[in-house]
């Protein structure tokens, strides 16, 4: 529930704390002292608009923060710690509360810019309306005008229907979205027949090219590097056969005396310690390195004259068929990728995208049977859910009739129509749609036509009294809810706020004493004019403040008879206190 409000420079409110409690609290005040900022302020922290014209003249900003204690396993606790708010946890020694605090804020400054933060943190402006209406619902004239939407009653008769109907319901919308996926893509099949022919042509021309050169993985890089070898192959066969020489000597046709290489001295040094290696362990170990050594030396210069007789088999022949399959790679790579290994990537890609461009016959078969499946399981939980929001309906229809009878509409009668419709929807295939009898022998009539101002009103609150025991919400704030509503509607209007005050926490923005009477809470915002020579004339200012018991009875007369100090308005606001604590 919301503990507190902070209001600065709001409107004419310069500063103000409302002390909020569980219960019914109301807020009274004359016209224009300010009563509609109170509900405005509360509208910031639930992520309303903001007007730069809001802020009272002559203040740089204005401010609203509101300490809200909720259990630490609601979901605006969660959301806050994501968008990384600290919320301290309950301690392990308190085993007596699972509550915990979070802070909200808004700040509005005179360019028109607005922040917010939860718990000290800022966040978007978004994510503190999410908060805000995970914990408070507000009603006001505009939301008799929301109430008059189809979509609002259908979610209303929705929320009425229970648990299992929503997981029914999420049931249907999930198979609902794998239908129209289905149904979106055997659109997209038939309607651009003509360009997926053309496409599937144009990658059959693309395919045949690449599979007419039969690339290899990593064939172009390869076919460089062998490039390179038989370009510059007499140098190399130079390199290798001088470097075999240095090793193992000129061959026996070649041979001149006293030539030395690298063999040959490898071997005499190992022949010097031969003799004396036995009889001392370092040099045998040298001579066994020298041995290696020998044995790795003839290795390479067997495989320099290999690799140099190689050099011979090859020829210009070989070069230009390595430049012509360079070319031929080349022309792939200019085309369809930086490598031959992107060519054969692309090319896989292409051949799956052309199978099912070939397989459109079969694919549009396959689908119109998927869909004419789906499509008949819709239907059936579509009547299904139908069933369950006629039998919710009646429940509906019934119990809201039975609290308008308490709120001195004893003869209207509520009917939920759920009418089904030729077509699937996102949420069945019916419409749903509230109507008000106002009277016997009047005809069911749409809210929006059928019934006035103060009507909605009471059917608006009836319908939040039946729906609240399943609500989530931990505050309702009705902003002259009763208007256009008098006399004993009036207090029985008060009565039925009281009543759902058990379960949450109600604020009341009124000007009707009948229902200011029920009050836990009274809170009074009064004006008054401010003698200030930077503002010409002065500026008026409001303020609030809680009541005492004794306070209450002057507000409440001043309600009734606009003189606080009548004694009859006064005995008169007694008795209204008196009678509506006996509730």
């Amino acid at each position: 529930m919301i503990d507190y409000v902070t209001i600065s420079d709001l409107g004419v409110i310069e500063h103000a704390e409302l002390p909020l409690n569980a219960g019914l609290n109301v807020v009274t005040g004359e016209t224009g002292a300010g009563k509609t900022m109170v509900v405005t302020a509360l509208g910031l922290l639930l992520g309303a608009r903001a007007e730069a014209s809001a802020i009272r003249t002559g203040a740089p900003q204005a401010t609203v923060d509101a300490g809200i204690t909720v259990p630490s396993t609601h979901r605006c606790v969660s959301l806050a710690q994501e968008a990384g708010a600290w919320v301290e946890e309950p301690t392990s020694e308190d085993q007596t509360s699972n509550e915990v605090e979070i802070l909200l804020g808004r700040t509005l400054s005179g360019k028109g810019r607005s922040r917010a933060n939860v718990s000290g943190r800022n966040v978007p402006i978004a994510l503190l309306g999410e908060i805000g209406s995970s914990l408070v619902t507000v009603h006001g004239q505009s939301d008799q005008l929301r109430l008059r939407s189809a979509s609002a009653q259908r979610r209303a008769l929705d929320r009425h229907a229970g648990a299992d109907f929503a997981q029914a319901l999420d049931a249907y919308r999930e198979q609902f979205t794998g239908y129209q996926r289905k149904v979106a893509e055997l659109d997209e099949i038939t309607s651009n027949e003509r360009e997926r022919r053309r496409e599937a042509e144009q990658l059959q021309q693309s395919l045949e090219q690449i599979d007419a050169v039969e690339p290899l993985p990593g064939e172009d890089q390869e076919l460089k590097t062998e490039s390179l070898k038989l370009e510059n192959v007499e140098s190399l066969r130079e390199a290798a056969r001088s470097a075999q020489h240095s090793l193992s000597g000129p061959d026996a046709a070649e041979a001149l005396d006293d030539v030395p290489h690298a063999v040959a001295l490898v071997e005499s040094a190992a022949t010097a310690l031969a003799a004396v290696q036995d009889q001392d362990q370092e040099l045998g170990q040298i001579a066994e390195q020298i041995s290696s050594v020998s044995s790795l030396l003839n290795d390479a210069a067997s495989e320099l004259g290999i690799y140099a007789a190689n050099l011979d088999e090859s020829g210009p022949e070989r070069l230009a068929e390595v430049h012509q399959r360079r070319a031929d790679l080349e022309r792939l790579i200019r085309l369809y990728g930086p490598d031959i290994d992107a060519v054969l990537a692309w090319a896989a890609d292409a051949r799956a995208r052309l199978h099912n461009l070939q397989s459109d016959a079969d694919r549009i078969e396959e689908l119109t049977a998927e869909i004419d499946e789906l499509q008949a399981g819709l239907w059936a939980q579509a009547e299904e859910l139908r069933r369950r929001r006629r039998e919710a309906g009646e429940q509906l229809g019934a119990a809201v009739g039975e609290e308008l009878a308490a709120l001195a509409m004893p003869q209207a009668r509520m009917v939920i129509d759920v009418a089904e419709t030729a077509e699937l929807g996102p949420d069945g295939a019916d419409t749903v749609a509230m109507l008000l009898a106002p009277h016997p022998g009047a005809d069911p009539l749409p809210l929006g036509k059928g019934a006035s101002g103060g009507e909605l009103s009471r059917v608006m609150l009836a319908l939040e009294v039946v729906l609240a025991e399943g609500s989530e919400t931990e505050t309702f704030i009705f902003d002259e809810v009763d208007a256009g509503v008098g006399g004993k509607a009036a207090v029985q209007i008060g009565r039925r706020l009281a009543m759902l005050a058990k379960h949450r926490q109600v604020i009341v923005v009124t000007h009707l004493p009948q229902v200011a009477a029920y009050a836990q809470n009274h809170i009074r915002v009064f004006k008054s004019s401010v003698q200030d020579d930077s503002v010409s004339g002065g500026f008026t200012a409001s303020d609030v403040t809680a009541l005492t018991e004794e306070q209450r009875v002057s507000e409440l007369a001043r309600m009734l008879a606009g003189q606080e100090d009548s004694e009859s308005a006064r005995a008169h606001a007694r008795e209204l206190i008196s009678t509506a604590a006996a509730l």
